[in-house]
C-alpha cells in the first residue's frame, strides 16, 4: 500500500484537493453559515490565484519537497523514527501528530514576529470566510513554512507515508474549517473534539485581536486547549461578527497583485501578539 501511495502521489493529493474543495464548495452553497458581504467572483480570482502561484513556486524551490526529504532521512539514517526501535504505525501516528503540533508552534510564531505576521496577514485580510480562505497563503510564508516542515521531517525521521497523511490531511481540513458551512451546534460542539471545526476557526478571523490571537490549529483541536489559546465562541456571535482585519477594509486594494504586495505596503496594525494592542480590542 505504501509503496503504491508513494508512486501515485501526486495524482491522489490533487483527488484530495479536487475532491473536498468541490464538497466544501457544494456545501457552502447548500448550508451556508453567513451571508458573504463581498463579490465571490473577485474574491475566488485573487484566492485561487494565489493556490496556483503557491504551487508553483514550491514545485521550483522544493521539486522533492518534504516527501522528498523523508526518503532521503530514511535511505540516510537521519533523525529519531529511523533510529530508534518502533513499531511502524506508531512512527507513523507520533510523526502525523508531532508535525500538526509544529504547525501551531508556527501558526503562533507568525502572529508573534511582526516581520513574519506581515506575511501571514495577507490570510487575514480576507473580508468573507469561506473555502478558498484556507488555501490563501503569501508565497513567502509558504516557503518558510515548508522549510520548517523539511527541517522537522527531518529531525524526527518521519516516514514518507506519515508526511503523505499529514499534509492531505492539513490541507483538507484547512479548507473545511476556513468553509461557510453551517454545522448544527449539537455536532459542532461534538467534532471539535477532534478536528478544528469551522465555527472554532471563524474566531481566529475576528477583527478583534484578541480573537485573532486564538483559536491557532488547523487540523487537531487540542493544542490550543492545551496551551490556553482556546476561545470558543466569537463575542458578537458568528452572524454579526466582522471578518478580516481593521486597517485592510478596501476591497479594491485585495485584488491578487494587491495581496501579494501586502506585506510590504500595508500596516501590521495592533495584531502582532507582542504588540501594544496585540492582547488588546
Amino acid at each position: 500500500m505504501e509503496a503504491f501511495i508513494l508512486q501515485h502521489e501526486p495524482i491522489i493529493r490533487l483527488a484530495f484537493f479536487l475532491g473536498i474543495f468541490g464538497a466544501v464548495a457544494i456545501g457552502e452553497i447548500i448550508l451556508p453559515r453567513r451571508q458573504l458581504t463581498q463579490s465571490k467572483k473577485h474574491r475566488w480570482f485573487a484566492n485561487v490565484g494565489i493556490v496556483i502561484i503557491d504551487a508553483l513556486v514550491l514545485r521550483l524551490l522544493f521539486p522533492a519537497a518534504a516527501v522528498g526529504s523523508a526518503l532521503l532521512a530514511s535511505e540516510r539514517g537521519w533523525g529519531f523514527f529511523n533510529n530508534a526501535n518502533v513499531p511502524y504505525w506508531i512512527a507513523v501516528a507520533s510523526s502525523v501528530v508531532f508535525l500538526d503540533f509544529v504547525i501551531y508552534l508556527q501558526h503562533v510564531m507568525f502572529h508573534a514576529v511582526p516581520v513574519f505576521w506581515r506575511l501571514h496577514m495577507m490570510h487575514h485580510a480576507d473580508l468573507d470566510f469561506d473555502v478558498t480562505t484556507g488555501t490563501r497563503f503569501h508565497p513567502i510564508e509558504i516557503v518558510l513554512s515548508m522549510v520548517i516542515k523539511i527541517s522537522m521531517v527531518t529531525l524526527i525521521g518521519a516516514p514518507a507515508l506519515a508526511v503523505i497523511i499529514f499534509e492531505v490531511l492539513l490541507n483538507g481540513t484547512a479548507m473545511f474549517n476556513h468553509s461557510n458551512i453551517s454545522v448544527p451546534l449539537g455536532l459542532d460542539k461534538i467534532l471539535r473534539l477532534f478536528v478544528v471545526t469551522p465555527d472554532m476557526h471563524r474566531v481566529h478571523h475576528s477583527v478583534f485581536p484578541t480573537e485573532t490571537n486564538s483559536n491557532y490549529g488547523f487540523n487537531l483541536p487540542w493544542w490550543d486547549r492545551l496551551m490556553g489559546t482556546y476561545k470558543p465562541q466569537p463575542r458578537l456571535g458568528h452572524i454579526d461578527m466582522t471578518i478580516g482585519l481593521n486597517q485592510f477594509r478596501d476591497p479594491s486594494r485585495l485584488t491578487l497583485l494587491g495581496i501579494l504586495w501586502l506585506p510590504f505596503g500595508g500596516k501590521p496594525g495592533n495584531y502582532p501578539i507582542n504588540s501594544r494592542g496585540g492582547s488588546g480590542e
